[in-house]
């Protein structure tokens, strides 16, 4: 079997993975190591988060990390599991659409099968969102770097309506059409998880609709009842496992002890999981 015919398959098992009602879950992980822990656990498929990816390359998240760099973690992720792998790409990593096709030939080149890109501006002086049509254009290229491969990605078109603050329900549903009419299979909605809302998205969104979860968020059951396809952690457990790293620290240079270690993953365990062949 050629690559290609790799990728295909890989990416139609994740392409199926998108039931209303049956949601995929996405436990995000940000190196090898974390998406493997995830893969052992009976994930379905692994998605990164770019946050926790940014962090871990040293960088803050926010379109500042080098699509270069990105990539690599992503090609050493996609390595060392089984399962499908979808990378979020935050704005593409690219000035222009052009750059986005760019770094879509290099995401199937990492092993990715599936991307997130979203509408989020940043930058000082730069809007909340970039431009419907721009964003349309840019998510066209997407499909087309994809079809040319002849792989099916899936395409989740970030909104960031609510996340940035930038309109409700009516612009968001807007904002989706015209992404999906551009080429995007999903609908990815971070910055509410209220049921009502939740509702109105699901139906007014031709395509799987993904939402964002974390403490205090519906449980999996609930938002599946809702008719939600895919549900992400996002940096959530990323931003945890820091946390830990910080009240250990904190432990161990204040009192001098290491409860805060108990329970932790044993060292012969995480070592023979990081020796399983990929």
């Amino acid at each position: 079997m050629t690559r290609t015919e790799r990728l295909r398959d890989s990416a139609l098992a994740f392409r199926a993975l998108h039931v209303p009602g049956r949601p995929l879950v996405l436990a995000n992980a940000w190196d090898a190591v974390s998406a493997r822990i995830v893969e052992e656990e009976g994930a379905a498929a692994v998605a990164t988060t770019s946050a926790g990816l940014a962090w871990a390359l040293g960088a803050a998240d926010g379109d500042r990390l080098d699509r270069g760099d990105s990539l690599a973690a992503v090609a050493r992720i996609a390595a060392v599991v089984r399962v499908p792998v979808s990378a979020d790409i935050e704005s593409g990593y690219a000035s222009d659409a052009q750059g986005v096709g760019d770094t879509v030939r290099a995401v199937l080149a990492a092993g990715a099968v599936g991307v997130n890109i979203e509408d989020a501006l940043y930058g000082e002086g730069a809007g909340p969102l970039r431009p419907r049509a721009e964003q349309a254009e840019r998510i066209a290229a997407v499909r087309a770097a994809a079809d040319a491969a002849e792989v099916p990605l899936f395409v989740n078109a970030r909104v960031d309506t609510f996340l940035r603050g930038a309109g409700g329900v009516e612009e968001t549903l807007e904002r989706a059409a015209a992404f999906l009419a551009a080429g995007a299979d999903g609908v990815f909605v971070p910055g509410t998880v209220d049921p009502a809302t939740v509702k109105a998205l699901v139906e007014g969104i031709e395509g799987p609709v993904n939402v964002l979860v974390g403490p205090g968020a519906p449980s999996v059951d609930e938002l599946a009842a809702l008719g939600v396809a895919r549900i992400s952690a996002g940096s959530s457990i990323a931003a945890a496992a820091h946390a830990l790293v910080r009240r250990a620290a904190r432990e161990l240079l204040g009192k001098g002890t290491c409860e805060t270690l108990i329970g932790g993953f044993d060292y012969a365990g995480l070592n023979a999981l990081m020796g399983r062949a990929g």
